[in-house]
């Protein structure tokens, strides 16, 4: 095997610190999620007079957002290959699974209109899939070229692709499978990345604050959106790693399922707060801590009896079209010990009769 292929070679097993970085990211994306649900009235103008404004968009504003659409790419990637293992046709397999996504994003949206993953289904069918016919240096190159032309431009949503490719390259150069042997890497790379993001805090803060300072403030989102991968990553080097796993892993393991109760406690949220009623960011972040706090609790418990989150479940039996095993094998050690390990996951049952 050369080594292409082995750097493409699935690899057993989740990725605890991938789980862990999706799990913080989605507790912070929720915090945009709720000015957007609730239409709270934005503070604009200069950062001296908002200054609550300022510290909110520098912290949340386009920073957990390019962490997930990377993060989805290697999840796209790593999908891929496992797919390669159990059926001839795995494009076949992904393009049901972004349509399938689509539809998601589609229901999410009746009850949050700026939701993401109609656009991820859209540029995952645009991007990602033709992209599986592309070697890993084309993959990158593109991912580069996309993101530095969405960065100088647009941004927003336009940094999907380019990240979506970028995540699909470092799973294809086998980064998420060799992560703790990067430590080093990863801290050369948050060292350089300080002074850079530094300055972007600067620009950001004379920009000032609102609509009318985003083409400041969302480039300075991907300077610190990096900061913030290689910052977390490296946390997790730290004795600090047992309870931010602890805390965040879950809720990665159900990115999908929490996205969307998210939206739900956003609504509740509003209706017992009024969130939207005036400008206030502390309360943002109060209600933002609130879901995490809930979706942390919830994830573990679930977890400990299933193997999914109930509409990742669903998406992986759509995927697939058959039933998939949810419940977790019995603990073969009631009274203390490690659990008895996870068998293979069978073929599942069909969900219709004839060939699949």
């Amino acid at each position: 095997m050369d080594a292409h292929r082995r750097a493409e070679a699935p690899a057993g097993g989740r990725i605890s610190e991938l789980d862990a970085l999706r799990g913080i990211a989605l507790a912070a994306i929720v915090m945009v999620n709720i000015v957007q649900m609730t239409g709270m009235p934005r503070a604009s103008g200069d950062s001296a007079d908002h200054l609550d404004a300022y510290v909110f968009e520098l912290l949340f504003l386009q920073r957990p957002f390019p962490v997930f659409s990377l993060l989805f790419g290697v999840s796209f990637a790593i999908f891929l290959r496992t797919a390669a293992n159990r059926t001839d046709r795995p494009r076949t397999v992904l393009l049901r699974r972004l349509l399938w996504l689509g539809v998601f994003g589609a229901l999410h949206s009746l009850l949050q209109p700026g939701e993401a993953l109609k656009f991820y289904a859209v540029f995952g069918l645009l991007v990602l899939l033709p992209a599986t016919y592309l070697s890993r240096r084309w993959v990158l190159g593109l991912g580069v070229v996309l993101l530095v032309a969405a960065g100088v431009t647009y941004n927003g949503l336009a940094v999907i692709p380019g990240l979506f490719l970028l995540g699909m390259a470092a799973t294809r150069y086998g980064v998420p499978d060799t992560l703790e042997r990067r430590g080093r890497q990863l801290a050369v790379a948050f060292a350089l990345t300080v002074p850079v993001a530094v300055l972007a805090a600067v620009v950001q803060y004379r920009a000032g604050v609102g609509p009318t300072a985003h083409y400041r403030s969302l480039p300075a989102g991907l300077v610190f959106a990096f900061l913030f991968v290689t910052g977390f990553l490296l946390l997790l080097r730290t004795p600090l790693r047992a309870p931010l796993d602890r805390i965040f892993a879950p809720m990665g393991r159900m990115a999908l399922t929490n996205y969307v109760l998210a939206s739900v406690l956003i609504v509740a949220g509003d209706a017992l707060l009024d969130v939207g009623a005036r400008t206030r960011y502390g309360t943002v972040v109060l209600l933002g801590v609130a879901i995490a706090v809930v979706q942390a609790v919830l994830s573990p418990l679930w977890l400990r009896r299933f193997r999914y989150g109930p509409l990742e479940w669903v998406w992986r039996c759509l995927t697939w079209w058959s039933r998939v095993p949810i419940r977790r094998a019995p603990n073969r050690h009631p009274r203390g010990g490690e659990p008895a390990p996870v068998r293979p996951e069978p073929a599942g049952t069909p969900l219709r009769s004839g060939r699949r």
